[in-house]
Order: C-alpha cells, then sequence, then structure tokens
C-alpha cells in the first residue's frame, strides 16, 4: 500500500497514508480530486469495485466525513478514500458515472445525512423514510429520543433500564 501511495502522492496532493491491516488502509482526499483520484485507482490500479460510501457526521468539527472504499480483487487489497466536507449545505459531486452503484449510496447519505449529490439520479425521490419531514435522522444532532417520545406512544408495562445498572444485575444477582 506505501508503494501505491507513493504513486498516488506523486498526482494528488493526498493526506498520509494509515493503514489498519496490509490489505486495508486509508487516506484522505480533497474533494477537489476525488474524481480524477477515483479514475486513476479504477482505470490505473485495479481498484474496480466501489464496495462502500458512507458518511460520518462530525459534528463539533462542522464537517462531513465520506469514506468510498474501494477493492482490487487481483490484489486482494481495500483503500478507503475520505473526504472531509463542509456540514453546512454539504454537497458532493456525484460519481453515479464512475461506479453506478454510487447512486444507491448516494440517495442513502442525502436522505440520512441531508448531504447533497447533484445530478445523482433519483437522488431526491423517497427512498427508505417515507413521509419524514425532520432533520436527517443520521446527523448528530437529530434528537432521537425526542423524535420517539413525540411520535409514539407509551406502551403500558414497558421498562427503561439504565444498561449498565441493568447488566450488573443479570450478571451479579447478589450484588457480588
Amino acid at each position: 500500500m506505501r508503494e501505491l501511495h507513493t504513486r498516488l502522492k506523486q498526482l494528488f496532493p493526498l493526506g498520509e497514508l494509515t493503514e489498519q491491516r496490509p490489505d486495508l488502509a486509508f487516506v484522505t482526499v480533497p474533494a477537489a480530486f476525488l474524481r480524477p483520484t477515483l479514475l486513476h485507482l479504477r482505470d490505473r490500479e485495479g481498484f474496480t469495485h466501489l464496495v462502500l460510501l458512507t458518511a460520518v457526521d462530525w459534528l463539533e468539527e462542522g464537517q462531513f466525513q465520506l469514506t468510498y472504499l474501494l477493492t482490487n480483487r487481483h490484489a486482494a487489497t481495500t483503500l478507503g478514500l475520505r473526504v472531509m466536507l463542509p456540514r453546512e449545505d454539504a454537497r458532493m459531486e456525484s460519481i453515479h458515472e464512475v461506479w453506478p452503484t454510487a447512486a444507491t449510496y448516494q440517495r442513502e447519505l442525502r436522505e440520512m445525512f441531508g448531504i447533497d449529490f447533484p445530478g445523482s439520479p433519483r437522488l431526491h425521490e423517497e427512498f427508505i423514510l417515507e413521509g419524514w419531514n425532520d432533520i436527517p435522522p443520521y446527523r448528530r444532532d437529530f434528537d432521537t429520543l425526542k423524535y420517539a417520545r413525540e411520535s409514539y406512544n407509551e406502551r403500558p408495562g414497558r421498562e427503561t433500564h439504565d444498561p449498565a445498572t441493568h447488566m450488573k444485575q443479570k450478571l451479579y444477582p447478589g450484588g457480588a
């Protein structure tokens, strides 16, 4: 992976390589260089499979992290490209014409995080959350408990336990 990273750094302004295992590594790519990096990896380095496109909400930093996970099946290696986006009006160029499966991931990220991918097919159609009218639920500022209390009735006989206390009582009933 280090040799690949060295080759890529000669072409694109990449961050440092983070190796998780010998066959899995991650690198940060500026948003403006994502497409050319993806095309180079697909067309010249054998990373022909988009395994996953996902996001992380770094609320405190005011950013989203997109991770594009690519696999080179012949070399049995996986590379994750991380792209940081401002959380405010988050948008990223669509890659659905590079990998058609990306359109599905992009629809999910639009609905669950509110990240826009202009030009991606069917992006604004309801996908998972039919009739949803609140902020995207995977954003960390979405208040799940408040939403549940406002949307669902309490069920009689249902008890809520603090998980740590409950497990101690289950594992050590005598208080040991």
